[in-house]
């Protein structure tokens, strides 16, 4: 654990157990509730407009703009543009106390939409150098509506909030675009979306496949660390029908595929530390009957201990060398992280689950949930103040959870039903951190 975390915990740990002397008699959930209720409507029009509308990383400025719009007619403080698109609003209450924050994600997909939806997007954009499609595929428009909601809700009942909340839109969740060297959550920090003021802890939530109006997490590891890996193999180009005159590429880059999947399945024990090292492109060769010069490979790896994720990348290179230098090629590896390990505060993470379970009622929250290999940039604001991450379940009503289109998938769609309890957590994880005794 960092100095940096040593500190932010001892902090929180001193603010749960001690409280502030101003705390009053909590908000009523049935006012909360009513406020949610009639709110609804518009976060499903927004959601809906969002996603008819996407926009990739670093290219949100239509949703900064209606989001920096909706928080300044509320009366907040807002900065834009920090981290290129994202947006910051401070909703002061009306008494003293601490501070707290809650984030969404903005960016969409270069996906294909398939749901076929009414307001499904046709939109486009530009993604390494290329017009794709482009689609809200991970519920991001879901994220942006429920807390453009719950500040709303939250603003309307300033005078009787003992502190500040701090809404952070973020862009580029998805990782740093082509060229970019920092993805959105980073950049944000980096230019002060956790400064002035200083959040005494943070939450954020992400819709995913799962019942309806449940909620998931785990305290310490819950959603793994993402490395990008690049593998660049040059060999000696050659008649197909003459392989023995060049260096084959394509024989190297099916024996490293085959390498990385038994280093990783012979090596790793699954059950104490999830690990998954996937190679997803390959891109080699312009004509069937020649052996190509170069090939190159792409694909990610997730884990959740960084000693074995040191170890396992340093002999993933012996190997991959090994394998090139058998053929008489070389091989250029590179590993980038995209995200670190999705860390929940235990403490804090304790602290919630009730709160979560007055938002989404008894039996619909499960505090102890498997980890996930699935990755969140959100990790890097909780590694600088005390946080929870938490999913919502999102597929549709009778569908089986495991048979529903994944995140990321052209079919992929939210459950517009579990909006609501979104805001609703949202609204309650901050106002009940902020009234704690």
């Amino acid at each position: 654990m960092t100095i940096r975390r040593l500190l932010a915990v001892s902090t929180l740990s001193l603010a749960l157990s001690a409280g502030f002397a101003h705390a009053q008699s909590p908000v009523a959930l049935d006012r909360i509730e009513a406020a949610v209720t009639a709110g609804t409507p518009r976060v499903v029009a927004w959601r809906r407009d969002l996603h008819a509308n996407p926009e990739l990383g670093f290219a949100e400025t239509r949703t900064a703009a209606l989001v920096a719009e909706h928080l300044r007619a509320l009366g907040m403080e807002v900065r834009t543009e920090v981290g290129k698109t994202g947006v910051v609003g401070v909703l002061r209450g009306g008494r003293p106390g601490g501070v707290v924050a809650l984030r969404a994600d903005m960016d969409a997909l270069p996906v294909l939409e398939a749901t076929g939806l009414p307001f499904a997007s046709t939109a486009t954009g530009t993604y390494m150098g290329n017009s794709v499609p482009v689609a809200h595929a991970c519920g991001h428009d879901a994220h942006v509506a429920m807390l453009m909601g719950a500040a709303e809700v939250l603003a309307g009942m300033r005078e009787d909030i003992p502190g500040t909340i701090v809404f952070i839109f973020q862009p580029a969740e998805e990782g740093a675009p082509p060229g970019e060297p920092l993805g959105g959550a980073r950049l944000m920090i980096q230019e002060g979306a956790l400064a002035n003021p200083r959040p005494d802890a943070i939450f954020g939530l992400h819709v995913v496949p799962g019942r309806p109006g449940s909620v998931f997490y785990r305290p310490r590891g819950f959603m793994a660390a993402s490395d990008r890996v690049d593998i660049t193999l040059h060999g000696r180009q050659t008649h197909g029908a003459w392989p023995w005159k060049g260096v084959d590429v394509i024989a190297v880059a099916s024996q490293i595929v085959q390498t990385i999947n038994t280093l990783t399945a012979r090596t790793i024990d699954p059950t104490t530390t999830p690990t998954v090292f996937t190679i997803a492109t390959i891109d080699a060769g312009v004509r069937y009957n020649i052996i190509p010069e170069d090939a190159t490979l792409s694909g990610t790896l997730r884990t959740f201990d960084i000693a074995q994720r040191d170890d396992l990348v340093r002999r993933a290179g012996i190997a991959i060398d090994n394998v090139a230098e058998t053929y008489g090629a070389t091989a250029e590896f590179t590993v980038r992280q995209n995200a670190a390990l999705v860390f929940n505060n235990e403490e804090l993470s304790a602290w919630l689950a009730p709160v979560l379970t007055e938002a989404a009622g008894a039996g619909n929250v499960n505090p102890a949930t498997p980890p996930t290999t699935v990755a969140e940039d959100f990790s890097y604001l909780s590694q600088e103040v005390p946080g929870v991450f938490y999913h919502l379940g999102g597929s549709k009503d009778g569908v089986d959870p495991t048979t529903s289109p994944p995140n990321h998938s052209p079919g992929f769609d939210v459950n517009e039903a579990v909006l609501p309890l979104g805001v609703r957590t949202h609204v309650l994880s901050a106002i009940r951190f902020l009234e704690r005794d």
